[in-house]
Order: structure tokens, then sequence, then C-alpha cells
């Protein structure tokens, strides 16, 4: 396999140093022959969270100085808490929520944490826990071990929030708590603000720190991106697995699992980003599949294509990653053709990324680039440019050509306030209107997708009919789909693919046959066979 080298990573320790100290070895003897050369997984610096925090602090203090109000008061947060199945006392596995997540890197549930405005200083309260849950769940660990895990300043108590908070505050009357409390413009639910009993002895702003600290959320600084890169490294790596591995008759959900066990055992990931789209044949053209409805439980037939839409989290952090081939491992010229049309508008758009370059219109770009491949390859007839005002794309496209990524896998911030969701066909659905900027990390997954439900009704409309050749394109209704997704960090003068998987059609066939990735030198170079 390999290691990607595009982002200088800071992460320790280093796989090198691990090999030759020996650490690999007892762990090699339980390794498969497909390895890694990503294990063991890397350090996270503590200091991650507190650049998170600095980084918080500047941009909120700057918002107040600009409104002529105080730099006084605290930023409190709540933690996630855990979550039974319905009534019972079986626990979900904790995963925290993902604002406290940004500031405070804490993996446990029940925390609080604030910041100081003026002094800028962080304290973490931790629960009190009984004595019983030294039995049940281990060690209870002392304050000064969360000091020290999460590099706060000063620890306390969950039960002593009021206390502590009132007696390091400096200014006038009550005071002031900055909460967060805002709307998720994917999800359209609102942040939940911290609550604790004798929070009436504070005034309350629920207004300041959500857009705030939402748009610090949406640059990353360069620890973030060494995780999200690790993350898609070794999900990149489990996608080449399970490339290797695919065979027809086999079960979609054996191809989840060679995904899954591949990232937990090699990358330390416990949880993925997303429920893993494992779909082939006519599944492939069902976008959200892989859901309790459609649990990824088709056999594989020779000729499917499959639809694999998998990530990986890494301390909290997302990778998004969509890989599309043939289960036998050959394409077929209809194969061929879907596929190119979707990579050529996946290079497209990522070649016109940088700074300033509005999402819309990338969209839009890749749309053409899908529509001018099937005029090419004889399904469409007319003019493109005619295609576009009829949003004909859309009917292939449904969805949006990318989302803001990182803490979640469709991260906050992608409409700014006062931004309107665009209501044509395919646009409706895109995750973000915004330009561009230096530090975001986006994904690309254009996808070309013949679906009944909307292909019928315009191969039967006035308006969109005459583009249709119907003889041809009717020879792909049970094609499924294809989409071919990437993680994209913008630069000043570009961007960079953190996604290191095979794209071309000559060497996502050689590497399902056994080739290795990547290719050293290609067979296929100067028109070989």
């Amino acid at each position: 396999m390999y290691r990607a080298n595009l982002i200088p990573n800071p992460l320790e320790p280093s796989i090198q140093q691990s090999v030759s100290e020996g650490r690999l070895s007892m762990a090699t003897i339980a390794m498969d022959s497909s390895s890694s050369l990503l294990y063991p997984p890397p350090g996270v610096p503590k200091k991650l969270h507190a650049e998170n925090r600095e980084k918080l602090l500047k941009h909120l203090r700057a918002d107040l100085d600009s409104s002529s109000r105080p730099l006084s008061g605290f930023v409190l947060l709540q933690g996630g808490e855990e979550q039974t199945r319905y009534c019972t006392d079986h626990e979900d596995l904790f995963r925290q929520e993902s604002y406290f997540a940004y500031l405070f890197g804490v993996r446990e549930p029940g925390f609080y944490g604030a910041i100081d405005v003026n002094t800028g200083k962080s304290i973490l309260f931790a629960p009190r826990l009984p004595s019983e849950y030294a039995v049940w769940m281990g060690e209870i660990k002392p304050l000064s071990h969360f000091k020290e895990t999460y590099m706060v300043d000063i620890m306390y108590y969950t039960d002593e929030i009021t206390e502590v908070l009132n007696n390091k505050y400096q200014g006038p009357g009550k005071p002031l708590l900055f909460l967060l409390h805002g709307l998720n413009t994917d999800s359209k639910n609102f942040s939940k603000p911290a609550a604790f009993e004798g929070i009436e002895k504070f005034e309350t702003d629920l207004k300041t720190l959500h857009p705030i600290l939402t748009e610090c959320r949406v640059s990353k600084s360069k620890l973030e991106l060494s995780v999200i890169q690790y993350a898609n490294d070794i999900s990149s790596e489990a996608h080449i697995e399970v490339m290797r591995k695919v065979k027809p008759e086999m079960k979609e959900y054996q191809l989840e699992s060679i995904f899954l066990h591949h990232t937990y055992f090699y990358g330390s990931c416990r949880h993925c980003s997303y429920t893993c789209i494992c779909a082939t044949g006519d599944n492939s053209s069902v976008l959200h599949y892989g859901h309790a409805a459609a649990p990824n439980d088709r056999t594989l037939l020779d000729g499917d294509m499959a639809l694999l839409d998998m990530g990986a989290e890494f301390h909290f952090y997302s990778s998004d990653i969509t890989c599309s081939f043939p289960v036998n491992g050959k394409f077929t010229s209809n194969q061929r053709l879907i596929y190119n049309a979707v990579l050529d508008a996946h290079d497209d758009v990522i070649s016109t990324m940088k700074p300033g370059v509005n999402w819309v219109d990338m969209h839009k770009l890749a749309e053409k680039t899908i529509l001018q491949s099937l005029k090419k390859g004889s399904l469409l007839v007319g003019d493109v440019d005619e295609m576009m005002v009829e949003r004909l794309g859309s009917v292939f496209m449904p969805h949006g050509l990318g989302h803001l990524m990182g803490l979640d896998t469709h991260d906050p911030g992608g409409y700014l306030k006062g931004a309107e969701r665009p209501k044509e066909p395919g646009l409706k659905s895109l995750r973000t209107s915004r330009d561009l900027m230096e530090g975001m990390v986006i994904t690309v997954e254009p996808g070309c997708y013949f679906i009944d439900a909307l292909l019928v009704p315009a191969m039967e409309s006035p308006k969109t009919s005459k583009f249709f050749n119907h003889e041809a394109i009717t020879k792909f209704r049970g094609f499924g789909g294809v989409r071919i997704e990437s993680d994209l960090y913008v630069t000043w003068d570009g961007c960079v693919n953190m996604t290191k998987v095979p794209r071309k059609i000559e060497d996502v066939e050689a590497v399902m046959g056994g080739a290795p990735w990547p290719v050293k030198k290609s067979v296929y170079e100067n028109g070989g066979s």
C-alpha cells in the first residue's frame, strides 16, 4: 500500500519508528496477508484543540470589540450524554458532540467546558462519578488526569459550575454565558445550548457564539488537516482492500465488513463517518442505500457495477470516499461510458477549484461535463446548453456536487447568514452555495444515475423528451449508477486531493487484478494494452 505525503503530517509516532523499534511484532502475528503500511495509527497532538480554542477566542473577541461590547463572560458548552436504546439499559456506543469535540477533544460523556473570554483560560468540568462506577466501568480517574489529557488550564466537577464561574467572573452584574444555539442548515436541527442547575444566576447570550464557532470550523488548521489526511489514508487503503477481495456471489455486507475491519483493525477507527453505502446493480442508483430498509444485503452478480461510499472517522474527524467499479474487475463498454463521464466531471471540477470559485458554478460544471459525455455516447441528442437551461443534469445527478467536511461528514457552515438555498432541481440539494476559501475541506462527488422515478418523467416531458435517444437510453434502465467521491482541501492557489485510490479505468482494473498501488510504472502508458 502507500503512505500519503502531500500534507506535512505532525502526527506521532511515525510508522518507521514503530517498525524499527519492534513495536509491530506482536500485532503482526495477528495480521492477515493484507496488512497495512499505516499501522500503528499515529498519536494526535494535544494542542490541536487548544489551538481551536485560541482561534475561537480571537474571533469572538474581535466580534465583541467591533460591537463595543465588553470582553468578559464565558463561552460554555455542554458535551454529549450517553443514550440508551429506547427504554432499555443498553447504551449505544458514545460519540462526542462535534462542537464540544472541536474545542476540548473529550472522549467521555457528561462533561462541560468553558472558556473565560477575559483571561482566555479554559475550564473543564467532569462528572462526579459514584464509587460503584469503579466496579462496573473501571478506574475513576482524578481531575489531574483530565487536565493533562485534554490540555486545559483548570479542572472542576460539573456540580461546581455555578460556584466556579461566579467566583471567576470579574465584571459587573451577573456573569454572561455565551451558549451554543443555532440552526444546522443540513439537518434543520438546532444546536443544544448548555443547561445546568443554577443557570438562572447568569445572563445568557444565545445568538453570538454559534455563527462564530461554526465559521471557525469551516477553515481547517494544519493539525486538523493532518488528522483528516490520516482518516483518508486508512479509508483509501481499506477501499483498495475491498477492490482486491470483491467477487461475484459475495454479499454487499461482506464488502462493508472488509472495509470496517481494515479501518478498525489497522487504523483504530472505532467509528465510521456515516452508515456505509455498499450498493451493487440497480441498488447503486439509490442515493442513500444502506439504511435499515435497504441493509447492504444483495448478492453481487457478475456484470454488476458496485458503488461503495464509505469513510472512517479518526479522532472525531471524517473521511468520505466513494469508489465505483465492476464486481468482476473488468469494465464493459457501457460501464466505461458512464464511469468516464463521471470521472471527467470529477477531474474538471478539481482542476478548476481555487479560492473565490463559487460552488454552485462547480456543480453546473460537473453537470455539463456529464451531459456532454452522454451526448458523445449517443444517449442524448441536441444542444447541451439548452439541456442545462431545462435542468436535465438533475435527472442524472439529483444530489449536490459535494459538502464541507470535518468533524462531521456534512460539516456546518455551508450557508452563510442571509444566503438562500437554490430552488432549481439538483441545485436545491447543494449543501453549500459558498465561494471556496483557503483551508476549506470539501468533497467532490459527481454521479450519474439511471433512476426511473426521475428518468421516466423526463423522457415523457414535452420540455425534455427531445433530448433523449430513447432507444439507446432504455438499455441503461436497471444499470444503477456511478459516483466518484474524493476529499479536497483548498490551498491558496488551487486544491489538494486527500483521497488516494485508483480512479482511471486501467488503474482500477489493475488494482482489482492484484497490481500494487500506487502503480510505479503504468503498463498502459503510450497506448499499452
